[in-house]
């Protein structure tokens, strides 16, 4: 999402479009059409305010764009016209400054520039709008109203906590309480806040026929807070993003036109709230189904009880996966898990309190080594025996339980596959055409088509 002070983001829409091609033909054909008064009128991508008592702030360093959407009385066609505007100060009507978009598409909004000498930093302005085609005019739209602030908030704001203070380790489980004070700047009316150093920029969506979408940013309480008056103070209740550790909330003040203060921060410190996790038996069989109990951390339970857990199985068969579950009233929960991962298994559990909290992850894991063992009556692991056209059987025998066959290679050569015996285990032969190096892998499957990992078994023929 994107927010911010200064810089004003504008999306691309249908009405780009519509402009370019205006700009081919002169407003000079639109000569027999009557113009109407533009509507949908914007400044700086922000509504337009007619309360001359109620103006529009806005920072206007580059000048200031201003639009709206030119109409016409011909409905068949598309000719191009030109939007007029024009500004004054509110305090002295004679000097008006005028503005022409030439090229402007009837329908589309019309965007133009009042310059930035012509706009005084704290003052108020009106200005209008009327459609211009050939030598015919529109009545003037009526008046909207901005007051000129190109001046930040001259101080940072303050930030201080009742229940998380920055130079010890806090107990987590409550959100935080944050109380932030425009520290003397009286043009404030709010603050932007995130727990990444980068704010959000504010911006402006465009939509159909290049019509501004403005959204209030303090309709997004994720960034933005009012102040309860201007130059005032505002409270914010939050859970961090992770659970334990050190935490920064970083923070500038706002004023109407939302200029934006040097950033400022708040740093704490949470101890670790991690659950904990213990299976059924201390190193689960491999496939086979194991209980696994979550416990949540007493100091973290009786401050704000858990309610449920988050578990992440990483190197399973099924990839990463995650699995919600429900706590019992004490805070403890159960979860099966069948771990299959060829090489083993992790687990991350975070639990979540009543209150929000959600804590730093407790892992936990365990290998396995599902490759087969091999073994030769001739040609033994990393020795040297046998021939040249001296057979040998090697013989698989299975780690894990549920192997249905083997495939295997010598020397990199076609894999062959054979099924596993009532033992699971599983013996070929062999017969070397040329001595020296030799080599064979192989892996097993299981019944359930979980493809093992594989053994490089090295030899020397004689």
């Amino acid at each position: 999402m994107s927010f911010g002070a200064r810089s004003r983001v504008v999306l691309a829409s249908l009405g780009t479009l519509g402009l370019s091609l205006a700009a081919a033909v002169s407003p000079a054909s639109a000569a027999d059409a009557t113009p109407t008064t533009p509507t949908q009128l914007f400044n700086g991508y922000r509504n337009c305010s007619t309360d001359a008592d109620r103006p529009t702030y806005l920072w206007a360093r580059n000048g200031l764009d201003v639009e709206g959407v030119p109409g016409t009385t011909d409905t068949t066609g598309n000719s191009p016209v030109s939007v007029r505007y024009q500004v004054w100060p509110v305090t002295d009507p004679t000097q008006t400054t005028t503005v022409t978009r030439t090229y402007a598409t009837p329908g589309f909004e019309a965007v133009a520039n009042l310059p930035a000498d012509a706009l005084t930093d704290g003052q108020t302005y009106a200005w209008r709008a009327q459609t211009v085609a050939g030598t015919a005019a529109s009545d003037w739209s009526a008046p909207c109203y901005v007051t000129i602030d190109n001046t930040r908030p001259a101080s940072t704001p303050t930030i201080s906590s009742p229940n998380y203070p920055p130079d010890v380790w806090n107990q987590g489980g409550e959100p935080v309480t944050f109380t932030l004070n425009a520290n003397g700047a009286d043009d404030v009316t709010g603050f932007e806040y995130s727990w990444q150093q980068d704010l959000p920029v504010i911006g402006t969506n465009i939509g159909d026929h290049g019509i501004p979408q403005p959204e209030d940013p303090y309709s997004v309480p994720r960034y933005f807070t009012r102040a309860d008056a201007p130059g005032g103070s505002a409270t914010l209740s939050l859970v961090p993003p992770s659970g334990a550790g050190l935490m920064t909330l970083w923070v500038r003040s706002l004023d109407r036109a939302f200029n934006g203060s040097a950033i400022t921060s708040y740093s704490f410190r949470v101890g670790s709230t991690a659950p904990t996790v213990t299976p059924a038996v201390a190193s689960p069989e491999y496939g086979k189904p194991t209980t696994f109990t979550l416990r949540p951390d007493a100091a973290l339970q009786s401050k704000s009880p858990v309610v449920s857990y988050s578990v992440q199985t990483i190197g399973g068969q099924g990839g990463d996966t995650t699995i919600d579950v429900a706590a019992a009233a004490d805070g403890t929960a159960k979860i099966k898990l069948a771990l299959d991962g060829i090489y083993g298994e992790h687990l991350r559990v975070t639990s979540k309190s009543a209150k929000g909290w959600v804590t730093d992850a407790a892992s936990w894991g365990i290998s396995y080594d599902t490759t087969p063992t091999v073994a030769s009556d001739i040609y033994p692991e990393n020795g040297s025996n046998g021939g040249v056209g001296v057979p040998g059987t090697f013989t698989f025998t299975p780690k894990v339980k549920g192997v249905a066959s083997y495939t295997y290679s010598f020397d990199g050569d076609p894999e062959v596959t054979v099924p596993a015996g009532a033992h699971h285990t599983a013996s070929v032969d062999w017969t070397p055409a040329s001595d020296g190096y030799h080599y064979l892998t192989v892996y097993a499957t299981t019944r359930s088509g979980i493809q093992l990992a594989a053994y490089d078994y090295y030899f020397t023929v004689d």
